[in-house]
């Protein structure tokens, strides 16, 4: 008899909760109970799961009593605050904030890339940033089969990045515009619909600013590659769901295109997309709602011999959040991996 395991979801109610309760039963995760948990202004709603309406409880010191798998989507301060208690109640911890991210101790994981890490989580393992995951998942293929030397990327991210507030305050901001008013920033600190704007996270003395680094720092360590040279501009642009990137990576040997398209087509969590004749290539609009990120338009990099350009896009909330958590818990699951844990991190 295969074991089920009990889950919690922390931050039920927002954009990436939700999807995550769609995932835990379109992929038919092995559940025994499901406990849905939101702060006190969310609490006492429902969400339908299997055909049946769950309430919706505030998170508590007891919500995580005989909880195997926590799957926690509710900012960083809120995983600040409870994870530590759901550890301590014996679960395991998927966070989906930048929390715990960089702490050493602490796995962060793209399953595709470096599942081997999970066996040695002491409680809580840590999802990446959505624009860290789908670029690893394209460039990781590539790396394995010749390392790479320096990676840039620009990347133009959606308002779903910003949750579910932030999308309809765009589709609002649209209606504005073409009523001939003036749209009203909330979420976002300037206006996005017909619009775009550098990522608006603070920004550090060098200039860059915190998403740009996340995607420095998350991928050394994901790919256990400290000094891998790394650059990024982050840009949100008026698209409501799944984040675009152009990667351009430099090799210390030429990299064949025909090879990198090879390997690509078969890659875990990779689907190409091109169609050259067309010009039809990765587009937000078709990886919305899709598990798979969308690469294409792979070219020489016309400036350098060691040179690859590709562009890609993906699903921020499901793949770039929601999808890689539930293959996190499926991978503790398979390797049985989902265990009590008395000590909590430092």
């Amino acid at each position: 008899m295969n074991a089920l395991y009990k889950v919690a979801i922390l931050g039920a109610t927002g954009a990436v909760g939700t999807e995550l309760l769609q995932l835990l039963e379109s992929r038919n995760f092995p559940l025994a109970d499901l406990k849905l948990l939101s702060s006190p202004r969310s609490a006492g709603t429902t969400l339908e799961f299997k055909g049946q309406n769950l309430p919706v409880e505030a998170v508590s010191d007891r919500s995580f009593d005989g909880i195997d798998i926590v799957l926690a989507s509710a900012g960083g301060s809120t995983s600040k605050a409870w994870a530590p208690k759901a550890v301590e109640a014996g679960a395991v911890v998927i966070d989906n904030s930048s929390a715990f991210r960089m702490k050493p101790e602490v796995p962060l994981i793209v399953p595709e890339v470096n599942p081997e890490a999970a066996k040695d989580h002491r409680g809580i393992i840590a999802n990446p940033n959505c624009t860290t995951i789908l670029m690893n998942v394209a460039v990781w293929p590539l790396h394995q089969v010749q390392p790479v030397k320096r990676l840039v990327a620009a990347t133009y991210q959606s308002a779903s990045g910003a949750g579910a507030r932030a999308m309809a305050e765009v589709e609002e901001q649209a209606r504005a515009i073409l009523r001939g008013e003036t749209p009203k920033p909330d979420i976002f600190p300037y206006p996005l619909a017909f619009n775009l704007f550098p990522h608006n996270t603070p920004i550090d003395d060098r200039g860059y600013c915190e998403e740009e680094m996340k995607m420095v720092n998350e991928t050394r360590k994901i790919f256990n590659a400290p000094s891998l040279q790394i650059t990024a501009t982050c840009v949100r642009v008026p698209v409501l769901r799944a984040h675009s990137e152009a990667i351009n990576l430099e090799f210390s040997e030429p990299f064949s295109v025909a090879k990198a398209r090879e390997i690509l087509a078969t890659a875990p969590g990779v689907k190409l997309v091109e169609d050259w004749q067309a010009n039809y290539f990765p587009m937000p609009i078709d990886a919305t709602g899709k598990d798979e990120v969308l690469v294409g338009r792979i070219r020489q990099d016309i400036s350098h011999p060691c040179g690859l350009e590709l562009w890609l896009c993906g699903d921020q909330i499901r793949k770039g959040a929601a999808l890689n958590a539930v293959q996190i818990a499926e991978l503790l699951v398979a390797k049985n991996l989902v265990r009590s844990v008395s000590s909590l991190l430092a």
